[in-house]
């Protein structure tokens, strides 16, 4: 698998796009998560990998979106230049940009071109992706466009609230291969799609077209239009991982996962402090779905001592590791709401009700399902996320006792989907799911 891939990577890629991937991701990349590693010996936490909403504004209305997509906030460049200057001053050299749709921020391209030496991974629907900006990403080399894709014709429609979805995004998607881009598609994995994404068909299609590699990862319905019946059910979330690990051993397509640990273990990245979010407001969240801060990237202490300073991130962190080995605030949403009330945190959202969508969260389960566990199989996946995607301790003094609670949730969930299929919505399952996580 991995010579075949490697083959097909040096054959569609371009040399810059290729030396920019090796020196500014991996090897840099790796030299932040092992200063990562030293800082938190000290106590000290940074994340060696920011991701950074630039821009609300989107062109899609998906299904279950908890961004502000016909809001106008972005961040403006200087304030963009100030935070990477500052994170790369740490060590930092990977940086993920996302919005709503950041093509849509009228100086993306001027952010990439000002920091050359360091790496950005850019989450898009591929719509904006013209011949002349595919080509522009190729002079510049240092940017993999990660192209969302949500489910063939009538699924991506349903799915993104437009018409002619995929096609529009497949253009953008050939746009980026024909400029020899590295290339991605990312899927947000839910009931409307798992059957016609989660295939080795699907990814021998991605091959032929020349797309180097995938993210799965799974829907989670938070934010002012949630919709439960997309969340997939526990059965099938170990379907997802139990997927991604074969094809990692007999695919030449590289797939990315960041729920697990070389053991199939399951963690959290804000959890292991190795992620946190920048909105578009610059306030500095835990992660994407927290839509809640104390702290902004405009502070005068720059994003690196704000961030090391901040117990509202601490907490976080703290509060997420103790209660579970997955999604805290898909597990236990109260939990969320009482910290956000310890520290006076603000709502970041524009619509002003980010309180009352987590109150109206049912608890579930999220990628944590004790007894389900699939190690790696292949040993560069087993390496790599060893050494450098671990849950770098954030556990190791934590004596979970959440797996029998998983399990009587696991139970209470499948009652509910199979109440679901075969007659009206009964509150029963819903009231025991709260129970079983909480007991």
């Amino acid at each position: 698998m991995f010579p075949s891939l490697a083959t097909r990577i040096l054959r569609t890629t371009d040399q810059r796009c290729l030396w920019k991937f090796a020196w500014n991701f991996g090897v840099k990349g790796i030299l932040s998560v092992e200063k990562f590693k030293r800082r938190i010996k000290r106590g000290d936490y940074f994340p060696p990998f920011l991701y950074l909403s630039i821009i609300n504004s989107c062109n899609l209305r998906c299904q279950g979106c908890w961004v502000d997509v016909e809001e106008k906030d972005a961040i403006d460049l200087e304030s963009l230049n100030r935070t990477i200057t500052d994170a790369k001053e740490h060590g930092n050299a990977f940086f993920g940009i996302l919005g709503g749709e950041p093509f849509m921020h009228p100086e993306l391209l001027d952010l990439l071109a000002t920091h050359r030496d360091c790496y950005f991974q850019l989450f898009t629907n591929g719509q904006f992706i013209t011949e002349k900006i595919a080509n522009r990403l190729r002079e510049l080399g240092n940017a993999t466009p990660l192209v969302s894709i949500e489910g063939r014709e009538i699924t991506s429609d349903e799915r993104r609230g437009r018409k002619d979805v995929f096609n529009k995004t497949m253009r953008g998607l050939e746009h980026c291969l024909r400029a020899r881009l590295l290339t991605g598609v990312a899927t947000s994995v839910c009931r409307s799609n798992i059957d016609e994404l989660l295939t080795a068909e699907w990814l021998r299609e991605l091959i032929r077209r020349g797309v180097h590699y995938v993210w799965y990862h799974t829907y989670r319905p938070v934010g002012p239009k949630m919709n439960p019946q997309l969340a997939l059910a526990p059965d099938q979330l170990v379907r997802v991982r139990r997927f991604v690990v074969e094809m990692r051993a007999t695919m030449p397509i590289a797939i990315i996962d960041a729920y697990y640990d070389h053991a199939g273990r399951a963690l959290c990245p804000m959890a292991t402090g190795v992620s946190h979010h920048v909105n578009p407001r610059g306030d500095i969240e835990p992660c994407p779905i927290i839509q809640f801060a104390v702290e902004n990237i405009r502070d005068s202490r720059g994003v690196f001592e704000t961030m090391r300073g901040s117990s509202f991130l601490r907490d976080f962190r703290e509060l997420s590791a103790r209660a579970t080995r997955g999604c805290v605030v898909l597990e236990r949403p109260d939990l969320i709401k009482e910290l956000v009330v310890k520290h006076g945190a603000r709502d970041t959202t524009a619509r002003g009700t980010a309180m009352a969508e987590l109150a109206a969260m049912q608890p579930r389960l999220s990628q944590w399902l004790p007894g389900e566990e699939v190690p790696e199989r292949h040993w560069m996946y087993r390496l790599a996320k060893k050494y450098w995607f671990s849950d770098f301790g954030a556990y190791q003094r934590v004596n979970h006792d959440a797996g029998p609670r998983a399990r009587r949730l696991k139970t209470n969930l499948d009652r509910q989907d199979a109440a679901a299929n075969t007659g009206p919505d009964q509150p029963g399952p819903v009231k025991r799911e709260c129970h079983a996580i909480r007991d």
